[in-house]
C-alpha cells in the first residue's frame, strides 16, 4: 500500500531545516493438483453452483509450497451491495505435530461497528479517507462443514489474541473432529456472505464500483519451527488492526465470480475460459497458483485495454488496464509505468513469473480502494487525483514493486511490515529516478522522522497511522538508502537480488535479510541493525559550542578556535564537518562519530565564523539538521528580519496546507 502525504507533525522540522539553510527544496511527498472440489446448490441470490473446471498446468514445478487450495464461488448482489459465497478450502499441515483447530481471518468484520479493533485504532480513518457514518459492512458465516458433511458451525469462536476486545470478530477459530496429522490435509466447506461497506480501507463499494479485497474467509498461517526464527511451531494469530496489512500462505485459487451482465471483472490470476453471459448474469472463472491472496474488482464502467509485454526476465505478461472513463486517455502513461517497472524490477531483483498484471483505477470518490497491491492485481489512485505531475506513475511503480516484496517474498506484514513497505518504497525511488528523472529529497524525508521507533515490531504498536507510515515507509526506506550509501548502488542491488532469490515464496524475517547483507558484503552489520532496525535510532550530531581566543604565536596574533561536536543519537561511520573562517577560508575534517563528543582545536589566522556538520547532506539518517549548523555571531538586524520571515513563511504554508 502507498501513503500519500507526510504526517502533519513533521512540517515544523521541515520549516526549521529550511530556515537553517540546510534544505533548499520544500515538497510534499506525492504513498498440486487440486485435491478437492465441492458443489454448492444454486439458489436465488445464493452462490451459483461451484463447478470446478480442469485446472490449467502452468509449470511442472511449483514455485511455492502450496499449503492452501481454495475453490470459491461468489455472486455479487449489486442492488444490495452484498457478496454471497461458497468456499471449499483444503489445508495441508506443514508442521511436525497434529493440529486440532483451524483459524480464519474474517477481515470484513473490521467494519462491523465502531467498536472493532480496526476502527478503535484508526479512528475510522486511513490515509486521507474516512469511513462514512452509513458505511458499515460485515461477514456472516452461514455454515461450516467437513468434506464428509460433519457440521462444524457450532464450534465457531471469535478470538482476540492481541487486545482482548470482545467486540472484534476478525479472527475465528473452529475445532476439527479429527486432528490433521503432519503433512496431511483437511478440507472444510464454508458458506458465507459479505455486506460490503462503503469503500474504505481497501474494500467496499462506491455507487456501482466494487472492490473485493480481503473478502473471503482466509485461513491463518501455521508456522513450522524455525520459520522466521520461531522456536516452537504454531499458528501466527493477529486481529485486523488499524495499521496492519496481511500475512498468508501460498497456494492455488480457483474462483468463479458471477456479476450482472453489464459488469466487467478484474481479478488476480487469469481466466480459464471466456466469461459466460446469459443475458442477465455474467460468470467469470479465474485461476492463480503460487499466490497468497485473491482480489477482484467489478464495474459496468471500466474502459478496458490490454497489451502484451516481455523483457529479459519477463517472459511474457498480458498487462490489463481497467480504467475509470475519466482516465481512459491516460492509458499510455499507465502502460509505460507498468512496463518500465516490470523491466527494471525483473532486471534488478529477479524474474516476474506470472502471466498477467491487472491495473484497476477506481472512480472519483473511491480512493479507499486506491493505492493497493494484491497478487497480479494493483490499484492506482482514484480518477479524481491530480495527474499533472508524476503521482499517477509513482503509485503504479510502487504497487508493482509490491509484487516482489509483498507478493513473492511475502513477509509477515503484521509483525515486520518494513520488509514490505520499506523495501517497496526504496525500490520505487530507484525506478522513479532511472525512468522518470524524479530524485527523492532524502534530507527533507529524514526530517519527517520526529518519533523514530524500531522497524521490527508489530504494526499496531506504532502510535497511529502517521507514526506507522513515517517509520515503516519513510524511515525504513532511509535505512536501506543508508546501507546503499555505505556499500554503493551496485552492491546494494546485488544484496537485494540475493535476498529475493534466496527468500522468494518463503516468508523471511528481518534476521534473514541481515544474514544476506552480511553474506554479500562480508561485513558485520550487527551494530547498524541494533541502532536503526531493532532500535529506534536516527543519527543526530550537533555543533554544541564554538569558542575563539586570540593568542600570540611566533610573534603573530593568531586565533585558537575550539569547537565541541556532540553525538545525540545513533552514530554514522564518517561525520563530515566544515569549519568556515571569517576570511572566507574553509577546512573540512571527518570524525568517526563513535564517541559521545569530540573537541576540535584549530589554530588559524582568522577566527571561525561558522561550523556545519554534513554540509553536503550525505548522512542519510540525520534527521535534526537544524542543530548541524552554528554561527558565532548574528547581526541584530538580521535577527529581526529572520524572525519576521519565519512568521510570514509559516503563515503562508499553513494557509496552503489541508490537514
Amino acid at each position: 500500500m502507498i501513503n500519500r502525504l507526510p504526517a502533519r507533525s513533521t512540517i515544523w522540522l521541515v520549516l526549521l531545516a529550511m530556515l537553517a539553510g540546510t534544505i533548499t527544496v520544500f515538497r510534499f511527498a506525492e504513498r498440486p493438483e487440486p485435491v478437492s472440489s465441492w458443489s454448492a446448490a444454486s439458489e436465488p441470490q445464493q452462490p451459483p453452483q461451484m463447478a470446478v473446471p480442469p485446472v490449467p498446468v502452468v509449470s511442472d514445478t511449483p514455485l511455492s509450497n502450496r499449503i492452501v487450495e481454495y475453490h470459491i464461488s461468489v455472486q455479487l448482489d449489486a442492488e444490495h451491495k452484498q457478496l454471497n459465497g461458497a468456499q471449499a478450502l483444503t489445508w495441508k499441515n506443514p508442521g511436525a505435530r497434529p493440529v486440532n483447530e483451524l483459524y480464519f481471518h474474517l477481515y470484513p468484520n473490521a467494519f462491523k461497528s465502531k467498536q472493532t479493533t480496526f476502527i478503535r485504532e484508526s479512528g475510522g480513518k486511513l490515509r486521507d479517507d474516512k469511513m462514512q457514518d452509513d458505511g458499515f459492512g460485515h461477514m456472516a458465516i452461514d455454515s461450516i462443514q467437513t468434506e464428509e458433511g460433519v457440521d462444524l458451525t457450532g464450534t465457531m469462536q471469535f478470538v482476540q489474541p492481541d487486545d482482548g476486545n470482545k467486540q472484534d470478530e476478525t479472527l475465528m477459530k473452529i475445532r476439527l473432529p479429527q486432528p490433521v496429522q503432519p503433512g496431511q490435509t483437511t478440507t472444510v466447506k464454508i458458506r458465507f456472505s459479505v455486506k460490503l461497506p462503503r469503500v474504505f480501507a481497501r474494500m467496499g463499494y462506491a455507487d456501482d464500483f466494487v472492490m473485493a479485497g480481503q473478502w473471503f474467509p482466509k485461513i491463518a498461517v501455521y508456522e513450522p519451527k524455525g520459520t522466521r526464527g520461531r522456536e516452537e511451531e504454531g499458528w501466527n494469530l493477529h486481529q485486523y488492526h488499524g495499521n496492519s496489512e496481511f500475512y498468508a500462505d501460498f497456494g492455488i485459487y480457483n474462483v468463479r465470480i458471477q456479476v450482472p451482465s453489464r459488469y466487467t471483472v478484474a481479478a488476480t490470476g487469469f481466466p480459464t475460459k471466456p466469461a459466460q453471459d446469459d443475458g442477465t448474469k455474467k460468470t467469470y472463472q479465474f485461476y492463480a497458483d503460487d499466490v497468497h491472496d485473491f482480489a477482484w474488482a467489478a464495474s459496468p464502467n471500466f474502459a478496458y485495454f490490454e497489451e502484451p509485454f516481455s523483457a529479459p526476465n519477463v517472459p511474457g505478461v498480458k498487462i490489463k488496464l481497467y480504467l475509470d472513463p475519466a482516465h481512459k486517455d491516460l492509458k499510455d502513461r499507465y502502460l509505460y509505468a507498468a512496463k518500465r517497472s516490470l523491466a527494471k524490477y525483473s532486471e534488478w531483483f529477479g524474474k516476474y513469473p506470472y502471466s498477467t498484471l491487472s491495473i484497476v483505477v477506481p472512480p472519483a470518490g473511491a480512493n479507499g480502494a486506491g493505492g493497493m497491491e494484491y497478487p497480479t492485481l494493483i490499484t492506482g489512485w482514484d480518477a479524481s487525483a491530480d495527474t499533472r505531475g508524476y503521482e499517477l506513475e509513482r503509485v503504479i511503480v510502487h504497487e508493482i514493486g509490491h509484487q516482489y516484496w509483498y507478493g513473492m517474498v511475502a513477509s509477515n506484514e503484521f509483525e515486520e511490515a518494513w520488509l514490505d513497505e520499506g523495501f517497496t518504497s526504496y525500490s520505487e525511488d530507484l525506478v522513479m529516478m532511472s525512468e522518470f528523472g524524479q530524485n527523492p529529497n532524502l534530507p527533507i524525508e529524514s526530517s519527517y522522522i520526529t518519533s523514530p521507533q524500531p522497524l521490527k515490531q508489530s504494526s499496531w504498536l506504532y502510535k497511529g497511522h502517521g507514526h506507522y507510515a513515517d517509520n515503516v515507509y519513510v524511515r525504513a526506506k532511509l535505512v536501506l538508502a543508508g546501507i546503499e550509501r555505505q556499500i554503493g548502488r551496485e552492491q546494494m542491488l546485488r544484496v537485494l537480488k540475493t535476498y529475493f532469490d534466496r527468500w522468494k515464496f518463503a516468508h523471511p524475517a528481518t534476521s534473514d535479510f541481515q544474514a544476506v547483507l552480511e553474506s554479500v558484503t562480508k561485513t558485520s552489520w550487527a551494530d547498524f541493525f541494533r541502532q536503526f532496525v531493532y532500535g529506534g535510532s536516527m543519527t543526530d550530531y550537533a555543533v554544541e559550542r564554538i569558542g575563539t581566543r586570540k593568542i600570540e604565536q611566533g610573534g603573530k596574533t593568531v586565533y585558537e578556535n575550539s569547537v565541541l561536536i556532540k553525538k545525540l543519537d545513533g552514530h554514522y561511520m564518517d561525520v563530515p564537518i566544515r569549519f568556515h573562517f571569517r576570511d572566507g577560508s574553509e577546512i573540512d575534517k571527518t570524525w568517526d562519530g563513535q564517541d559521545p563528543q569530540v573537541l576540535f582545536t584549530i589554530t588559524s589566522g582568522s577566527p571561525i565564523e561558522w561550523v556545519a556538520i554534513d554540509p553536503q547532506q550525505t548522512m542519510i539518517l540525520e534527521h535534526r539538521r537544524i542543530n548541524n549548523f552554528l554561527q558565532v555571531e548574528v547581526n541584530d538586524k538580521w535577527k529581526v528580519r529572520l524572525n519576521i520571515g519565519i512568521a510570514k513563511l509559516i503563515e503562508t504554508l499553513l494557509n496552503g496546507v489541508a490537514w
